[in-house]
């Protein structure tokens, strides 16, 4: 069996120009159409290339997915999970766990995102990079896993955390 890969990235900054837009239709801010291409500009550098996008069906998130795919050397699908807005990371998990991709990529929000993470973290994993995760998981931040057993099987816990990338580290 192939070792899989579970990219998390937090969408992009988002604007909070408009007062009356719904949370869910906010778009992104200037800086976030900035980053969003940097980090899929850099998931393509490092060959990290999902076969699977899960994206929370906001304004924000799928601007960042569009962004970030526009930068991939090839076309990959993406699914828009309404499960994934505002999801605690148990929710998140179970949305995994129906993955039928090697490499997996989900966009979605803090703080189940980065809480997912967290929790995701298990024997294996780089101290450092918890720890960074652990502190701050800003917009456009980028961690990746991995794991030797099928999305189905995959628990709290289960997988090696070995990279964090925040925008600011690629400046």
């Amino acid at each position: 069996m192939p070792v899989r890969q579970l990219l998390i990235l937090r969408h992009a900054k988002s604007s909070w120009d408009d007062p009356k837009l719904d949370d869910f239709d906010r778009p992104l801010a200037p800086r976030g159409l900035k980053t969003a291409p940097l980090m899929g500009r850099e998931l393509a550098r490092r060959g990290w290339l999902p076969d699977l996008a899960l994206v929370s069906p906001t304004l924000r998130t799928r601007d960042t997915w569009r962004l970030v795919a526009q930068e991939l050397p090839k076309h990959v699908q993406a699914e828009f999970a309404e499960e994934l807005y505002e999801a605690a990371p148990a929710t998140i998990l179970a949305r995994v766990r129906q993955a039928k991709a090697t490499n997996l990529l989900v966009i979605g929000h803090n703080p189940g995102l980065q809480q997912f993470g967290l929790r995701l973290a298990g024997a294996g994993s780089d101290e450092s990079v918890f720890k960074k995760i652990e502190a701050k998981f800003p917009t456009a931040a980028l961690a990746r896993f991995t794991l030797d057993e099928d999305w189905a099987d995959l628990d709290f816990r289960g997988a090696r955390l070995t990279h964090c990338i925040r925008p600011k580290d690629l400046a």
